[in-house]
Parts: structure tokens; sequence; C-alpha cells
């Protein structure tokens, strides 16, 4: 008779389990929600004086982003009316993800056995592989503060960027006609990838900077955050040496902070970017040769499958290590020794 190897799985027992449950909820909770939040500079669009013939391939309208025709996904989220309420259709496949990942990790924690198996095993593989992944990098203190966060976002991320890839989201939706009645081209999807919106990538990295403000202000207080950005590191026994070094450092510091302040921008658009970029790709594929169109996209439907790790990868270690540096004093000589 053998015994479970995993004496220290996190979701061995079910108090864990549904500890750990209640955290993720919450996580996709607000990334759906903060969705609602429009960014002035992508949401303002200006109104078009007239509009081209629209050909529907649904019955719901949607307000157009642009009216002028053009290449590819339109870089605006079109707005969809939904009675007295206007969302993005973005919104909508963010809110049936985050739905869809609630509910498989309910069904898979809904009786923990000593032994796992089927979606159990799945999940406590996929949430155990994360946190150790992210304890041999932080370290074990730190992974017990910000777990939560860090593997939400890369399970969000991940299942979003997939959920992108599916038949029918960006290729179905309203359009301009050809001479033959026929529609041309997609300009209003009926569905969009959610990190094809600059407002979810912006919203989960203005999450993430709010967070990180509270992390570093917990572990080093006020003045240890400060001291951190600004003071001088070492030590120095001639008096006018320590003073041109403090100098020094405080030019250091007020650049750490311009590098600070511009991480929710980085990071939004390098997420957004590389996804946007992938679906217009992908129906550029599509249009070299219309008799094919079916057949050529599919290599780089797999090349997107691996982008879609990889982003979602980059989004939780780049946050993780920017948490990491501000809790280096304290976490960062237990990360990496194992």
């Amino acid at each position: 008779m053998t015994t479970p190897t995993h004496s220290t799985s996190i979701l061995r027992t079910s108090a864990p389990a549904r500890g750990w449950f209640r955290l993720f909820v919450l996580g996709f909770a607000l990334l759906a929600v903060c969705g609602f939040g429009r960014m002035a500079a992508v949401a303002a669009d200006a109104a078009p004086e007239s509009k081209p013939e629209m050909v529907s391939a649904a019955p719901a309208p949607v307000e157009s982003a642009h009216a002028e025709h053009h290449e590819g996904l339109p870089p605006n989220a079109p707005r969809i009316h939904v009675g007295p309420f206007e969302v993005t259709n973005s919104m909508i496949v963010t809110w049936i993800v985050a739905l869809g990942v609630i509910v498989f990790a309910q069904i898979a924690t809904r009786k923990i056995k000593e032994v796992p198996e089927g979606a159990q095993n799945f999940w406590e593989w996929l949430v155990e592989s994360l946190h150790n992944f992210l304890e041999s990098i932080i370290g074990p203190k730190l992974v017990k503060k910000t777990f939560w966060f860090f593997a939400t976002i890369f399970i969000f991320i991940l299942f979003t960027n997939w959920a992108g890839l599916i038949p029918g989201v960006g290729t179905i939706g309203w359009g301009i006609p050809d001479a033959r009645g026929g529609l041309h081209h997609i300009d209003r999807p009926l569905f969009r990838g959610v990190n094809a919106d600059l407002n979810m990538t912006l919203a989960m990295a203005s999450i993430f900077f709010l967070c990180w403000i509270i992390w570093a202000l917990q572990t080093n207080g006020p003045g240890g955050f400060i001291l951190h950005i600004f003071g001088p590191k070492g030590k120095s026994s001639n008096l006018v040496m320590g003073i041109l070094m403090g100098g020094i450092f405080f030019i250091v510091g007020l650049l750490e902070v311009v590098s600070i302040l511009f991480r929710p921008v980085s990071l939004s658009f390098r997420l957004y970017g590389n996804v946007f970029a992938g679906e217009n790709m992908l129906e550029s594929m599509s249009h070299i040769a219309p008799a094919f169109g079916w057949l050529i996209p599919i290599p780089f439907y797999f090349m997107e499958l691996l982008v879609g790790i990889v982003q979602a990868l980059v989004f939780m270690l780049l946050t993780a290590v920017f948490t990491l540096l501000i809790c280096s004093h304290e976490e960062g000589h237990e990360g990496g020794h194992h």
C-alpha cells in the first residue's frame, strides 16, 4: 500500500483548498469588474459624420469605433448596447472566461480526495506548480503573501489568451459588404480577445500597481519605502564622499520613481501589443489566399497557443520580480536556493 508523496500539497485538505479558491474568486472578480473602467486614451472615439453600409451577421446593434475601412481588428473594442447598459465585446468574453474558471475550480475542489484524480488532479498540479515555481523565485514568505494574485493573473491571462483563439471570436460580427453583398471585412466583431483590448491590460497592470504599493508599505513602512528608493546603498567613512554618494543616489531614486510609474504602462502595452498583433496576423493569414483561408492560419494558431502561455508567464514573472525588488532586503536571500 502506497502513501501520498505530496504531503505538503496546497490542496491536500479541504480547508486550504477552499481558502485558495476564495482568493482565486476574489482575484477573478476584481479582474472582471475592473474592465468596466474606461481609459480615456482608448475609449474616447470621435463620432463620424457618415457611416458605410453595414451587413450584420448577428441581431444586436453595435456602435462602430471607426467608420472608415481598415484591415485587421480595430484598436478600440466596439461597444454593445444591452438595454440600458453598454459594455464592450471584450468585457463579455472576460465574464465568460472568469465564470468558466471559477466554476471549474469549484467543481475541482468540491470533494477533495486524498489521492486526486480528474479535475482535482489537474487543478492541484496547476496550483502546486505555480506555487513551487514562484517560491523558488521570490521565497516562501513573500509567496505566502502574494501567491493569490500571481496565480490568478497567470491563470486568467492564459485562458483569456486561448479563448481569443476559439473560432468565432473576432470573426463573427458586423462589417463592410463587398460588391456581391457578402461580408468583406469584420471590423466590429461580436466577441473579441480580452487582452486585445488595452482597457483590460491596463486595468490588470493598475491593480498590480496598487497591490505593489500596499506590499511595499507593509514590508518597509513609509520611511523604509522612501529610504529603499532614495537611500544610499552601502556605507562610507568619508563625510564628503558620503554626501556625494547621497546626492547621486537621490538622483538615481528620481529615475527609479519614473521607472516605477511607467511599469503599469509597459506591462499593459507589452501584453496588449502581442495579443493584438497575433489576432491581426491570424486574420491577415486567412485573407492571403481566400480559397485556402481555413488552412493557412493553422500553423500560426499553434504559435499563438505558445504565445498565450509565454505572455501569461512574462506578465506574472515581471510583476513577481518587481515585488521581490522592493522586498529584497527581507525576502531576496530566500528565493532561488532550493
